[in-house]
């Protein structure tokens, strides 16, 4: 009769009887990541409240008062601040409150296509010219060294001489001497990644370059061009305003920012508030832009984190 031998071996637990396993918990999104690295920074959030105040500012201006932007008051001129106008009055017994109301509507507007039309074109030539290198790339890129061999603000002020003084054509002006600016950022990043493995494994594949540009290449360059973008927002409006005081930009009665400074400029010293709250706007502006761009570059940046 055989003997069985005993074994050290353990039985294999059944299914019912495994051990559930213990799921990793998935990797945060970049830009959630970024998100919250963007509230940690208090300086883009005080940003984001001035922006936040002016929009609002320029969306409710009929609500906020009750006098029109070009409507001459019969009132005395150049009243200080008081009750009725907080901000005193101009020369031609225009609220100052009022068109300083109605004027972060025109500069926010200013921005926001000034802005978007040097994105889009400066973004498709900065993609062509990284992408695909060679003569193209040669050509783009001295079109982008000539336009940034000029001073941007004079650049602005022969392209809006040829076009005539309008806010329109500012706007163009503006958006045109951007253009070099996003695009010689986007051919950066696009060298940096065209040989990544899964653009040469698209390839590989037999897609095209158009489709690998808009799936590809495009969503991996966005993080420079929204803190791009953002900074471009108030470069825009100190732009617009330095046009309209030069009078190449918003023309009378427009309650621009730059041409209100440039209107009150003669009375600086009989009546300062004339000066001192168009000047004030458009430092809060810029300054809350800048700030958001600040925090946004910080939290988009790995090297900038600890």
């Amino acid at each position: 009769m055989e003997t069985v031998k005993p074994t050290n071996k353990t039985p294999i637990p059944g299914p019912e009887e495994q051990e559930p396993q213990t799921s990793m918990p998935a990797p945060a999104s970049p830009w959630k990541e970024a998100f919250r690295e963007l509230k940690k920074n208090k300086l883009a959030i005080v940003g984001m409240f001035i922006i936040s105040f002016f929009i609002l500012i320029a969306i409710f201006a009929p609500f906020l008062t009750s006098y029109a932007p070009s409507t001459l008051n019969a009132g005395p001129r150049l009243t200080s601040p008081n009750l009725n106008n907080w901000f005193g009055t101009d020369d031609l017994g225009r609220d100052i409150f009022t068109r300083i109301v109605y004027g972060a509507r025109i500069s926010l507007l200013v921005g926001f296509f000034a802005v978007t039309g040097a994105l889009i074109f400066g973004s498709m030539l900065g993609i062509i010219a990284g992408y695909y290198g060679r003569w193209v790339d040669m050509l783009i890129s001295r079109f982008f060294d000539i336009m940034l061999a000029f001073p941007s603000i004079l650049l602005a002020i022969a392209i809006v001489a040829i076009l005539g003084p309008s806010l329109q054509n500012a706007l163009i002006a503006i958006a045109i001497i951007n253009i070099p600016i996003f695009g010689r950022l986007v051919r950066s990043k696009v060298i940096s990644i065209r040989e990544e493995e899964y653009i040469l494994a698209a390839k590989a594949q037999g897609m095209k370059s158009g489709r690998i540009l808009i799936h590809h290449v495009l969503p991996n360059s966005t993080a420079p061009i929204i803190v791009q973008a953002t900074l471009g927002f108030g470069t825009a409006i100190l732009e617009a305003a330095a046009l309209g005081f030069l009078g190449l930009g918003a023309q009378p009665p427009t309650p621009e920012w730059g041409a209100m400074l440039s209107d009150a400029r003669q009375y600086i010293q009989s009546a300062p508030w004339t000066v001192l709250f168009p000047g004030i706007s458009i430092m809060l502006v810029v300054l809350g832009f800048n700030m958001i761009g600040d925090g946004l570059r910080d939290a988009l940046d790995p090297k900038m984190k600890n």
